[in-house]
């Protein structure tokens, strides 16, 4: 696994005091499948296997852990910035999936899935049915505290977005840090399928940047009927979470939020 940080030299204003400071490491990761190339993504070194597992799911090419044959670094080399999966029945019973995500999907650290042509996407790569989910008030006002004690990176560095899977009763399943916000929430959805427990019934997902749209169609994937964010919600993102039954939840603070649907 590689470091998710390195020290680089800085100046320190005004002063122009000279000093060294850990920032948070950016890299490539490509994603194929068998030999087919799906897509590279800008993310932070950790976490790969979970982070093309998820994406994978969230793309519509797996449904779920029977999907999927094998998962690993390229030639085993955990440092390897490619992942490559082994699918069952091959590329062939995967084809129209994967020739969807590799014309219609260009994945970087600030974006992940954006415009119309995903809205589109979602009702053909996803059967999953929402089971409505009301959060706790009790609950919602921990989930702000609670996330930021489990990211570890980002106090390091202050330059990680988070993403976590939440029990209703606000205890935490499983927390990844990324410098991508979709591929944080990737990593976590990575985590339950390699487990075989997709889709994610009866969970909380918490990001902490905003809801985009991109967040709200990989929850509407997973099955995830909560999406609580410490930041603003678009409208793309209240639009799906309304038509597809999420609780979307935004500018979450221990006294206060905005409920969206």
């Amino acid at each position: 696994m590689g470091d998710p940080t390195s020290e680089r030299p800085i100046v320190r204003g005004p002063a122009g005091i000279s000093d060294r400071d850990i920032v948070v490491v950016e890299e490539p990761l490509e994603i194929r499948v068998e030999d087919r190339s799906i897509a590279v993504t800008m993310r932070t070194p950790g976490h790969d296997v979970e982070l093309a597992a998820g994406f994978l799911l969230s793309e519509g090419i797996l449904d779920g852990a029977d999907d999927l044959v094998a998962l690993d670094h390229l030639s085993g080399d955990a440092h390897a910035n490619t992942v490559v999966a082994r699918v069952s029945g091959g590329v062939e019973a995967h084809l129209e999936a994967i020739e969807r995500a590799s014309r219609e999907l260009f994945a970087t650290s600030a974006c992940g899935i954006c415009g119309k042509v995903s809205l589109d996407r979602v009702e053909i790569q996803s059967t999953v049915t929402i089971q409505p989910l009301e959060p706790d008030p009790a609950v919602l006002a921990e989930l702000p505290a609670t996330l930021r004690t489990a990211q570890p990176t980002f106090e390091r560095t202050g330059g990680l977005h988070a993403a976590a899977l939440v029990h209703p009763d606000g205890q935490l399943e499983v927390v990844r840090e990324d410098i991508g916000r979709h591929n944080a929430v990737d990593k976590v959805l990575g985590w339950r399928l390699l487990r075989d427990e997709v889709p994610v019934r009866n969970r909380l997902l918490v990001v902490s940047g905003r809801a985009g749209f991109e967040i709200v169609q990989k929850a509407r994937v997973a099955g995830i009927p909560v999406v609580a964010a410490i930041g603003a919600a678009s409208s793309l993102a209240v639009d799906l979470a309304a038509a597809t039954g999420i609780a979307l939840i935004g500018f979450l603070r221990a006294d206060r939020w905005t409920r969206y649907t």
